[in-house]
């Protein structure tokens, strides 16, 4: 019996841990997805319909037109620093009183594949992409493909430093993979 009780605490608890880091500054919850050109957010602010952008894409410079505030540098932001630059503008500049500001990235740039794959090329980056999750989008792989040189320059990488990568590693927005013709 008091296994069971003991049970049903650890869960009501282990549901409202996430709830408490955040409440508590759990910065590691938050999303550290730097925003670049290309990405695509949307911006809400509850109850002001006319400061709504939906759907909209970063220039080549990494900036947004945002109503009362005009350009705002985005690139290299994630989408909770972009939420707290609108809300202290629009409290800086006296136009609502107490904004709840909430940003969502609708789409991430894309990323590249190229080397020894079927259709190399640029493909649309989703969550939880791995190398080998790349290369399936990619057509597969060709007989000649090596699948232990495998490498990936990062987006925002100085000087486009190639990193060796495995099967199971991840891909992220922006990142070129190249895939090496084996010689065995």
């Amino acid at each position: 019996m008091w296994q069971r009780v003991c049970y049903l605490l650890a869960l009501g608890l282990l549901a409202i841990l996430p709830r408490l880091a955040l409440a508590q500054g759990g910065d590691d919850l938050l999303s550290r997805y730097k925003l670049a050109s290309g990405d695509v957010i949307s911006i809400y602010v509850l109850g002001e319909d006319d400061l709504k952008r939906e759907k909209v894409r970063l220039t080549d410079a990494g900036t947004i037109q945002y109503a009362v505030l005009g350009e705002i540098r985005v690139k290299g932001l994630t989408a909770g620093e972009l939420e707290q630059k609108i809300t202290s503008g629009l409290l800086k500049a006296e136009y609502l009183k107490n904004p709840t500001v909430t940003v969502s990235i609708d789409e991430y740039r894309p990323f590249f594949i190229n080397g020894e794959v079927y259709k190399p090329g640029g493909y649309p980056y989703v969550p939880g992409l791995t190398v080998l999750k790349a290369v399936s989008l990619a057509g597969g792989f060709k007989d000649r493909a090596s699948k232990r040189n495998m490498y990936v320059v990062r987006d925002g990488t100085p000087n486009e430093a190639r990193m060796k990568v495995e099967l199971d590693s991840p891909i992220y927005p922006g990142d070129i993979l190249t895939v090496e013709e084996s010689f065995f």
